[in-house]
């Protein structure tokens, strides 16, 4: 059983102070409570230590979890996706054309669509090219064992890119339209521009148009964003988003339509009306967040530079307590997702050129998880 130690924090404290704070949220601030008459999920933790399902990755960055149990897994530098077979192998389901890897970019976040009617289902993927980032969908081919890939079809281009703060983190919502999540591309100023992609959380249609009742009418759904990486929905809704600081502090925030989120103006709390408040903050050498998960009522949040994994619940209200796990034990962690049986998943990122590779990295884990309250 790993180590976790529990943090609860009220307000803020000075970057310097170790360990997260607990932004209390004011009254006028949004939370996702679970309609009357349904069960409030647990709040969950790790329970033993972590296996491994597959080893042998390079540069993994998004897993995809399919319906008929099937599991892909992006590898940002080659630009392709592997498929990860019942006994651990890896094989390959499809290259990306035009990925440009480089910095922080390259083939980065995956999402799933059924198919409908005569449709196929599809693989979107988010994917750094050598003029912007774009998302593109792919039709997917096969069982799982044999799972491939159609030719890509472009969805969204010109998302503006750089040699970091690419974002990359895409998901279907719970409205069924597909969220990309876009960073500032190194241009600070592009975040509160309400005419650029760059620095923002986008919302769109299977084909790229923006989706019906989007706040501002365009793509964009919030803004003031420096480089979010992960997304993810809770019981009651809820849509929650990581977000890498700068110096000072890295974010998990609450995201509601039409937020600005503050930056380059402010980094992490600032109490400032203008802007919405992190949920929760961090010091940047404790978290570096990439993918989160919602497993039961609790956020789990993949911390790159902290090496380890977050866990912040109640998820539907607003967090009352963070807790950490395996502070080192693995390294990087790059991406989160429910697992089947109650399980969560995650993929270490050791070998993405800033980690410090073990051997056998990188893996993709299976972490049991048991309720605590």
């Amino acid at each position: 059983m790993p180590a976790v130690a529990a943090l609860l924090v009220a307000g803020c404290a000075t970057p310097s102070d170790s360990g997260p704070v607990i932004t209390t949220p004011s009254a006028s601030a949004p939370t996702s409570t679970v309609a009357p008459g349904t069960t409030t999920p647990p709040r969950l933790a790790p329970a033993g230590t972590p296996e491994t399902i597959a080893e042998g990755l390079d540069a993994p960055w998004s897993i995809l979890r399919l319906p008929d149990g099937g599991v892909l897994v992006s590898e940002r530098d080659r630009g392709r996706i592997v498929e990860v077979l019942a006994d651990g192998t890896l094989r390959e389901a499809g290259v990306v054309p035009g990925v440009a890897p480089g910095g922080e970019g390259g083939l980065l976040g995956l999402a799933y669509l059924p198919g409908d009617g005569d449709d196929a289902a599809s693989v979107f993927a988010y994917l750094t090219t050598e003029a912007d980032n774009r998302i593109v969908r792919m039709p997917l081919t096969g069982e799982p064992g044999e799972l491939g890939l159609g030719e890509p079809a472009v969805v969204l281009d010109g998302i503006p890119r750089g040699s970091r703060h690419n974002g990359g983190r895409l998901a279907i919502g719970p409205d069924g339209f597909l969220y990309a999540t876009a960073g500032d591309a190194g241009r600070t100023e592009l975040a509160q521009d309400p005419g650029s992609l760059g620095g923002k959380i986008l919302r769109m249609t299977a084909d790229g148009a923006p989706a019906p009742g989007n706040p501002f009418g365009t793509l964009v759904y919030t803004l003031g964003h420096r480089n979010p990486q992960g997304l993810a929905w809770d019981a009651a809704g809820g849509m929650w988003a990581a977000e890498f600081g700068q110096d000072t502090w890295d974010e998990l925030n609450r995201i509601v339509p039409g937020g600005n989120y503050g930056w380059p103006v402010v980094e992490g709390r600032a109490g400032d009306d203008r802007f919405a408040d992190p949920a929760v903050q961090w010091p940047t050498d404790e978290a570096s967040p990439s993918g989160i998960a919602v497993v039961g009522d609790t956020v789990v949040i993949a911390a790159l530079r902290g090496e380890r994994l977050w866990w912040a619940s109640p998820a539907t209200t607003s967090p009352t307590e963070v807790v950490d796990a395996y502070d080192g034990e693995f390294g990087r962690f790059r991406d989160v997702v429910p697992g089947p049986d109650g399980e969560l998943w995650a993929i270490t990122n050791n070998t993405d050129g800033r980690g410090s590779p073990r051997e056998g990295d990188d893996r993709l884990l299976r972490i049991r998880l048991e309720a605590t309250g």
